[in-house]
């Protein structure tokens, strides 16, 4: 169907294009009854929304005028939610008004503020940005809104995922009532209804996407792999399917700088693309791959809104989508303008529920299977080199006359070889890659009935030996050199079986851990690409080896093991008193293990019953007679007399108070000890004073008395007289004398220089 009757200037861009038929989105905002109205789309990723809401705009904008007059303040506002689709929009918006002279700035984060100043100052048809530096320009004046006639929100649900609302709120009421309002979005939510409603005046809603049908030009595939293998993987898929172009979508910016940086060791040209990355940065990674010098784009969500990219064929999900709308607008990269795509989940075994949930909510159904192998891949390659469109091309007359004298000095043969060895060391290594079929069949509900201690695995190396399981038929043991005695444990020795090994929990059967090594069984299906991948790692610290299984363990009891016989409740117990204390110690067990002869210990008491045992002290020898109190007859001893206890003492009669002796006045002699054995010295008392010579008469100062506390000191005493004011000539008054520092005067030096010591 042809493109329906628009603006003479729009159509001429289109058929420059190559835009034969309109897509359901543009051939329904061209009716006639959504001419000059407020617009709510709902649309597909894909689906041309960007040339449908610029013919919406266009009776607007150009009315019956063949081209746009002078730029001034802008009329039309194109809000995009990422930098990228706002760059693209402004892309896709100049080809389309380029027939109409029209001028089209871009306004994003990331990029020189101050020359979007002076374009804007120079004057703009149409405005396209992102929230932020739109907002930003307003605020500062920069933004003139008062000649708008339209404004686009482009991916309205992404931006309010985005936290955009307030800025959205801001820049609309910033813009006069009387424009039009056209909002695109993928899904038509509740919030995105309600924004409609509070700006946009009798709106017409276009849902053009189809509920129940999926993307057809779109192939979704779910890859099952083990956890450990997702980038072999990813590598075995890129070169499978040998796309112009592919994305791997990755959740954090850590993953994209981890794959970006493995795929390009691997030889791919590959690109990153986050939000940690500068404006400029960003933008020569995606032309980049529109140009061709690269082949592989590994990204997060920022490039899963809007981004049309050229001969996109693949898009690989490295890790899983969080919802099903982010699975929705990362796959809707490919398959665009009619062309096929295919979109590839890499899931690994544990997470195949959480897959189907995510496929069955997007309402697609995926094709389940496992990575592509390197001997496909071989295949692939194969194929591709036959039907390589180079042979098609016309030869010309120089490379005939070389094709010549190549096939003078080599044979066909030789030169076909050569041809194949150039194009294979251009191409990355296929990996190779194990698939288990039993995760491809339906794993059905999962059972809620409780396991049983030791179900699935024997951890410990002196338990009973269980049952071999069934699915463990020809499982070959290994020996890694680590046991008890390092603290060996299956929550850690599982995941380093598992990464070690390129299998996975349930390729591993019985473990046994002994005290200095551990001994595990893996699956026949798994045992050979284990025992490869183990040789394949060289670790200093961890060594796995084949071994032979070990010994059967004897699954009877431990020892021989009597049950107490019941105790009949009804028959008390007998009462069996404890012997007296005096009675002779038992003599030890006859024939019992470790017996030997019994020598007791010598009495501490005498034959007339006193003790002849020291006393307690510390070792010295007793002084004097020491005899031992008589031991007590404690069965046939007469009970103590009870002696009540003493009154205090502060109730008792006071003692009689003994003076002690008066002191005669006479120093009694000093004889010292003859430490060294000299001559005694006579003791000479010391005499008064420091002198023989009597004390000296002290004297006061005055020559007087000293005078009693509180007299007043007699004698003449001096009265103060005033002088008196006013009496003479009045001195004349001088300033203040200048500061004289030492070497200066008057703030002048002055003698010699100060000079620093």
């Amino acid at each position: 169907m042809p493109f329906p009757a628009s603006h003479p200037a729009l159509e001429r861009a289109l058929a420059a294009q190559g835009y034969a038929e309109p897509t359901p989105v543009q051939a329904a905002v061209l009716e006639a009854d959504a001419e000059g109205r407020d617009l709510l789309v709902s649309a597909q990723t894909g689906s041309g929304k960007t040339v449908a809401f610029g013919l919406a705009a266009a009776p607007t904008l150009l009315g019956d005028a063949e081209v746009l007059g002078k730029a001034g303040a802008p009329m039309c506002l194109v809000i995009a939610p990422t930098r990228e689709l706002a760059i693209q929009v402004n892309r896709e918006l100049a080809w389309l008004y380029a027939e109409a002279k029209a001028v089209v700035v871009n306004c994003v984060g990331g990029m020189d503020a101050r020359r979007e100043q002076r374009a804007l100052n120079f004057g703009a048809h149409i405005v396209v940005g992102t929230p932020g530096r739109l907002r930003d320009h307003i605020e500062r004046g920069h933004l003139d809104l008062s000649e708008l006639k339209v404004a686009v929100l482009d991916e309205a649900d992404e931006m309010l995922d985005m936290g955009f609302r307030e800025d959205l709120e801001f820049i609309l009421d910033a813009a006069p009532k009387e424009r039009r309002t056209l909002l695109f979005s993928a899904t038509l939510a509740r919030e995105i209804v309600q924004l409609a409603k509070s700006y946009q005046n009798d709106a017409l809603r276009i849902d053009t996407v189809g509920r129940n049908e999926p993307h057809r030009d779109i192939e979704y595939r779910a890859v099952r792999v083990a956890p450990n293998e997702i980038e072999h993987a990813i590598v075995n898929l890129l070169r499978y399917f040998e796309s112009p172009g592919a994305l791997v979508f990755c959740n954090t910016r850590e993953s994209v700088r981890a794959m970006h940086s493995k795929l390009r060791e691997r030889g791919f040209a590959v690109v990153g693309l986050s939000g940690e990355l500068s404006q400029r940065e960003r933008a020569d990674a995606l032309q980049a791959l529109r140009d061709g010098h690269a082949r592989v784009c590994v990204a997060t969500e920022v490039a899963a809104r809007g981004l049309d990219l050229p001969d996109l064929g693949l898009v690989i999900h490295a890790e899983l989508p969080v919802n099903k709308a982010t699975l929705l607008h990362r796959s809707g990269r490919t398959g665009r303008a009619g062309k096929k795509g295919v979109s590839a989940l890499v899931v690994p075994y544990t997470r195949r529920r959480k897959a189907e949930q995510l496929l069955m909510a997007a309402g697609v159904e995926g094709h389940w299977g496992g990575a592509p192998t390197a001997d496909e891949i071989r295949i692939k390659d194969t194929e591709r080199l036959l039907d390589d469109p180079i042979f098609d091309e016309a030869v010309v007359e120089e490379d005939t006359a070389l094709a010549e004298a190549m096939l003078a000095k080599r044979t066909p043969l030789e030169i076909a070889a050569a041809l194949i060895r150039t194009r294979r060391a251009k191409l990355p290594a296929p990996e190779e890659i194990y698939d288990d079929p039993r995760h491809g069949a339906d794993p059905g509900p999962r059972s809620r009935e409780p396991r049983e201690f030791g179900q699935d695995r024997d951890f410990g190396g002196d338990r009973p030996e269980r049952e071999p399981r069934a699915d463990m038929n020809g499982a070959e043991w290994f020996r890694l050199n680590t046991g008890r005695r390092n603290n060996a444990d299956p929550k850690w020795l599982i995941p380093l079986i598992c990464r070690l090994g390129h299998v996975t929990k349930k390729d591993i059967g019985s473990i046994r851990i002994f005290d200095y090594d551990t001994k595990f069984e893996i699956s026949a299906e798994a045992a050979v690409k284990f025992g490869a991948a183990v040789q394949a790692t060289v670790r200093d610290d961890v060594a796995i080896t084949p071994t032979a299984a070990p010994a059967a363990r004897d699954a009877g009891p431990r020892k021989d093991y009597a049950p107490r016989p019941p105790r009949d409740d009804a028959a008390p117990r007998e009462f069996k008193p404890r012997p007296p204390r005096d009675e002779a110690p038992r003599s030890p067990r006859a024939n019992a293990p470790g017996s030997r002869d019994h020598t007791p210990r010598p009495s501490t008491y005498s034959d007339d019953g006193f003790s002849t045992a020291k006393p307690y002290g510390k070792g010295e020898e007793p002084k004097g007679d020491y005899k031992a109190r008589p031991p007590r007859d404690r069965d046939n001893a007469a009970p103590r007399e009870f002696k009540p206890r003493a009154e205090f003492k502060r109730d008792a009669a006071p003692r009689d108070f003994k003076p002690r002796a008066p002191r005669d006045d006479a120093p009694r002699p000093y004889s010292p000890a003859d430490s060294e054995g000299g001559a005694k010295r006579a003791y000479k008392p010391r005499a008064e004073g420091r002198d023989d010579a009597p004390k000296r008469d002290f004297k006061h100062r005055s020559g007087a008395a000293p005078k009693a506390f509180g007299e007043k000191a007699s004698g003449p005493q001096t009265t103060y007289s005033p002088k008196p004011r006013g009496e003479g000539p009045a001195k004349p008054f001088k300033g203040p004398k200048p500061f004289k520092a030492k070497g200066f005067d008057g703030g002048k030096p002055a003698g010699k220089p100060f000079k620093k010591k």
